[in-house]
């Protein structure tokens, strides 16, 4: 009986693995579908004349419907399950990018990037309460660090894939938005078949924490599986958006979000100017190779480091990437070698708290209310980062100065910083 027992328990933790590693693998691929649009700009300025702040709203449109998709994808991930809609998400995407490919003016670019935004929208929340399902309180800062992790790595790839079509192949703009997404389209679907919601779907008990985390029996709340048999979609709407520390860290989590699309959007423009083949582009991969270290670094931290409490971090790695923001401000573009170091640690710094803001739905608002919460908080994180890029796209086009990026994003890591404070209970 005890050797059966071992067995079973080696098994479940092998499968949690898996799920992780496969939810990673699929959620690796999404950013080609969506952040690739950057280093497409100055191939559309040129070809359809249009300017950087207009390219900017043509950003945020894709931005805001991907956080209105959040609102109601992450509540449908939590009442369905979250590997359909994370396939489903993949698949979308994939024929999206295609559409807008082949765009021949401003309708088509908006129209087209909307609809991919709420496509992409699919991915995230879905893809974390599948882990939510399989991880338990203790380990979630670990696991979401993963998570963000895979992002962090799928903006490298978003990153070396759209550089090599224009550095080595020497395609224009339009072939960034056909080839990186044809792998995610294809994973998309093998997530479908791979994947398990919950480990009761393979005939596993639940984490054993089940139902026991701490913010539910401080509250005497009843227990999850309770929830998922009883709550409605406004309930679970009701329970997140009438938690004030929850929606504080909401908010923290949109202005840091500003900054993280600030950085990934307007980077490449920054180095991609007019004398791009001078100034070495291949240096904005330092970008994300820090935000996926960063993020493992968090999680890892807010877990091991500080015991599950997550402001602290918070707000210690937006004040660093305040710092580390403003040095990139007053540093000239022809300084290869600091500006190498600088857009690494503002990666790091900026990204790495995400996997902690993700930690925070589930530990705020319970595991059966973790899709919904993501939705929510994405949604407002998005939402910010869609009045980001006009604002950043106006700046650039009335003072001539790619530079300015940098000290957006400063102010909006200050504001995060000062929030998260608040958020502790």
């Amino acid at each position: 009986m005890h050797s059966n027992s071992q067995t079973n328990v080696g098994s479940f933790r092998l499968t949690q693995w898996r799920m992780l590693l496969i939810t990673m693998f699929c959620y690796l691929f999404y950013y080609t579908g969506r952040q690739t649009f950057g280093f497409a700009i100055p191939g559309i300025e040129r070809e359809l004349g249009l300017s950087k702040q207009t390219l900017g709203w043509c950003s945020a449109t894709g931005l805001w419907c991907y956080a209105i998709g959040q609102a109601i994808n992450g509540n449908l991930g939590d009442k369905f399950g979250g590997r359909r809609m994370m396939s489903l998400g993949a698949v979308l995407s994939c024929g999206l990018n295609w559409f807008v490919s082949m765009s021949s003016g401003l309708v088509g670019l908006r129209v087209g990037w909307g609809l991919n935004g709420f496509a992409q929208s699919m991915g995230w929340a879905p893809g974390g309460r599948v882990l939510s399902n399989w991880w338990s309180y203790r380990e979630r800062g670990k696991v979401f660090g993963f998570y963000v992790f895979a992002a962090g790595c799928s903006s490298i790839l978003s990153f070396v894939s759209s550089l090599l079509i224009l550095e080595v192949l020497e395609l224009d703009w339009r072939w960034i938005f056909r080839l990186p997404v044809l792998l995610l389209g294809g994973v998309g679907i093998l997530y479908f078949f791979i994947a398990r919601d919950r480990p009761q779907d393979l005939g596993f008990a639940p984490p054993e924490d089940e139902g026991t985390d701490p913010l539910e029996v401080a509250q005497g709340e009843p227990n999850d599986a309770v929830k998922e048999a009883t709550e409605t979609s406004f309930e679970r709407y009701y329970h997140a958006i009438g938690n004030y520390r929850f929606m504080i860290a909401a908010l923290s989590g949109g202005f840091l979000n500003l900054a993280r699309y600030g950085l990934i959007f307007w980077v490449p423009v920054h180095f991609l100017g007019k004398d791009w083949k001078e100034s070495n582009p291949w240096v904005v991969v330092a970008l994300p190779v820090g935000m996926a270290i960063g993020a493992l670094a968090s999680g890892w931290g807010s877990d091991r480091l500080l015991g599950g409490r997550r402001w602290p971090l918070i707000s210690t790695f937006m004040l660093l990437a305040t710092a580390a923001s403003g040095l990139m401000y007053i540093t000239p573009r022809e300084n290869i070698g600091a500006g190498l170091i600088l857009l690494f640690f503002s990666g790091f710094l900026v990204y790495g708290p995400q996997s902690v803001f993700w930690a925070l739905c589930p530990d705020l608002l319970g595991r059966e209310r973790s899709a919904t919460g993501t939705g929510v908080m994405n949604c407002v994180a998005y939402i910010f980062a869609g009045l980001g890029e006009p604002v950043i796209g106006w700046a650039i086009d009335s003072h001539g100065n790619t530079g300015l990026v940098f000290l957006i994003v400063a102010i909006a890591c200050l504001i995060s910083a000062a929030l998260a404070p608040l958020i502790q209970r």
